[in-house]
């Protein structure tokens, strides 16, 4: 008999809420016309649309006129980093172990004559704020930086690198796919030039996201076409699921106060007895801030893909890091930079909680981790 599979990735993507689903619905019905046409039709739909952009803008300190919509986190940052250099080159500052969206973004810039300057970061894997020379920061043309890390889930403080890069007019661009729904996001104060957000990471639908942008910012378009999104993003707009990720935004950013606590205390119960079944373990920036869902855990004396794997039968859905870059045995460069050793950061799992999961779930996957790592142990003796 097959065991009752506890899902422990929701990094990884969320399910659908239920309200956002019976919004989408509601919205595909009554608002399903193009919201560029010119009648009554396209006028209900531009309706919705500029309503849904009105309240993300309100969740997240932005104004409706800042909030783009795209596809989601990827075509966001993709947008961002390639929209703010066009026609430009220079220095690029980024960390190691970004998004593999803002990597290979990061890597089609180098192509093209700008250079990079890697950010450090300490052993908890937050960002060591740069000391340059003015004559350095006069060759910055970018920053970019992960606001919440998909592996480890530590949070950065941006305020300096923020404050560095506009005080010299540096577009700095914020990652925000992980942390928002999870920790209060605030557009204006976090004092970024641009900021992506992907629906699907706080039970929204897929195939959604969405780019502030701060006003009078020139951001070419990735996309030719019409005029949609003031020039920004061509495309008819998916009013349905534009609406969508307003209400499942809306639903994340209402219960967080209490959410949030709750779901840091499985995550704490998690990595208790955790500790207590298997030891010996690392707890990846444990001292830093992070976010209350994910826990990222090193075991040494163990093989990642085979806990992965083993993991699975055993109905524990997790990942190793990045699903956009899972597949491929190689460390995690966020982990390498952070000082773990190669071999712990190829023995180690990412478990990131939802707000569905319960005290005996949390139990029960923390019995199924622990006779996995038991029994790989033993047969490497």
């Amino acid at each position: 008999m097959s065991r009752p599979l506890i899902y422990l990735d929701h990094n990884a993507t969320t399910p659908l809420d239920a309200d956002a689903e019976a919004a989408m619905v509601a919205a595909g019905r009554q608002a399903f016309a193009n919201p560029g046409s010119r009648h009554a039709a396209g006028r209900t739909a531009r309706n919705a649309l500029e309503a849904a952009r009105e309240q993300v803008a309100s969740l997240l300190g932005a104004r409706p006129v800042e909030v783009v919509f795209t596809s989601g986190g990827t075509e966001s940052n993709t947008l961002a980093l390639i929209g703010l250099t066009a026609g430009r080159a220079g220095v690029f500052l980024a960390p190691r172990g970004e998004h593999p969206s803002i990597e290979e973004t990061l890597r089609r810039l180098e192509r093209v004559d700008w250079l990079r300057e890697t950010l450090t970061v300490d052993n908890q894997g937050r960002i060591v704020t740069p000391r340059l020379a003015e004559e350095q920061w006069a060759r910055v043309g970018l920053c970019t930086l992960l606001l919440a890390h998909n592996e480890t889930g530590v949070v950065q403080d941006v305020s300096r690198l923020a404050a560095e890069c506009r005080s010299r007019s540096i577009p700095f661009h914020l990652d925000g796919v992980q942390a928002i729904g999870k920790i209060p996001v605030d557009f204006q104060a976090l004092g970024a030039t641009t900021l992506s957000i992907g629906a699907h990471k706080f039970y929204g639908p897929r195939g959604i996201g969405a780019l502030l942008v701060r006003d009078g910012t020139q951001l070419r378009s990735l996309l030719v076409g019409g005029h949609q999104e003031r020039e920004r993003r061509a495309g008819t707009e998916p009013v349905a699921l534009a609406v969508g990720l307003a209400a499942a935004l809306d639903q994340a950013v209402r219960s967080m106060a209490t959410t949030a606590v709750r779901i840091a205390t499985l995550r704490d119960q998690l990595a208790s007895r955790l500790t207590e079944l298997c030891s010996p373990l690392v707890v990846h920036g444990v001292d830093a801030p992070r976010l209350p869902n994910t826990l990222n855990v090193g075991f040494p004396d163990c093989d990642g893909e085979a806990l992965l794997v083993a993991l699975d039968l055993e109905g524990v859905c997790c990942s190793l890091g990045s699903t956009c870059a899972s597949g491929a045995s190689e460390p995690s460069p966020m982990l390498l930079a952070m000082g773990v050793s190669r071999d712990l950061a190829l023995a180690s799992v990412r478990f990131s909680l939802g707000r569905d999961n319960t005290v005996d779930e949390i139990e029960e996957a923390a019995r199924r981790i622990a006779m996995i790592v038991r029994r790989q142990r033993a047969t490497a003796r």
